[in-house]
Order: structure tokens, then C-alpha cells, then sequence
């Protein structure tokens, strides 16, 4: 999935980019959710190396396909949390003010 590998550009630039924000309210408070995009991408990276060997274990390679579409899904989730954050904190508000969007509307969004 593209901007999603863990040694992708886009992922460390925006992590550097997050964590050192000139913005006056401090940043730290992303770090639990770069910790969990962190994990997410982890377990995705899990996930598609197993594809081949879950290719004789039909069971298996079908609760691995669900489970990565939930980890797409919360990916997205957490990616949408970061930017709202960071837009509020340069809009000068208070980044807490962000909120979890519920799936179904972050999957609208166009990539």
C-alpha cells in the first residue's frame, strides 16, 4: 500500500515533521499516535509477508486479508487524527480538540 512502508520517505518526513512542529503548544501528545501508526505498520508489513505461505491455508490467508483491511482502515484513522491535530495546533487551537473519525467517513476521503 502506497506511504505506508515503514522505510518510506513520506512516513519519516511527516514523523519529523510532527515532532518538530514550530508550533507554540508542544507536539509530544502525537507521539502516542505515531507509536500506533508505528505498530499498525508493523503488523501490516506481518500481514503481507504471510500472504504467500497463507496461500495453501485458504482460512488462514482470508482472516489475514480481513485483518489487514482493518489495519488499512485504522491506519487511515490515525493518519486523519494526526492531521487534524497538527492543523489545529497551527490554526493556533487546541490540538486535543481533535477527534477519531468514525471509519466510514475517513474511507470516503480521496487518496
Amino acid at each position: 500500500m502506497p506511504g505506508r512502508t515503514r522505510s518510506s520517505s513520506p512516513i519519516r518526513s511527516t514523523r519529523a515533521r510532527a515532532l518538530t512542529s514550530s508550533a507554540s503548544l508542544p507536539v509530544m501528545n502525537d507521539q502516542p499516535i505515531l507509536n500506533r501508526i508505528d505498530a499498525l505498520i508493523d503488523e501490516e508489513h506481518a500481514l503481507l509477508g504471510r500472504e504467500e505461505a497463507d496461500a495453501v491455508d485458504r482460512e488462514a490467508l482470508e482472516a489475514d486479508q480481513q485483518r489487514l483491511q482493518e489495519v488499512s482502515v485504522e491506519l487511515d484513522r490515525c493518519w486523519d487524527l494526526l492531521r487534524q491535530r497538527r492543523a489545529r495546533r497551527e490554526a493556533g487551537q487546541d490540538p486535543e480538540g481533535a477527534r477519531v473519525r468514525d471509519p466510514a467517513v475517513v474511507e470516503k476521503y480521496l487518496q
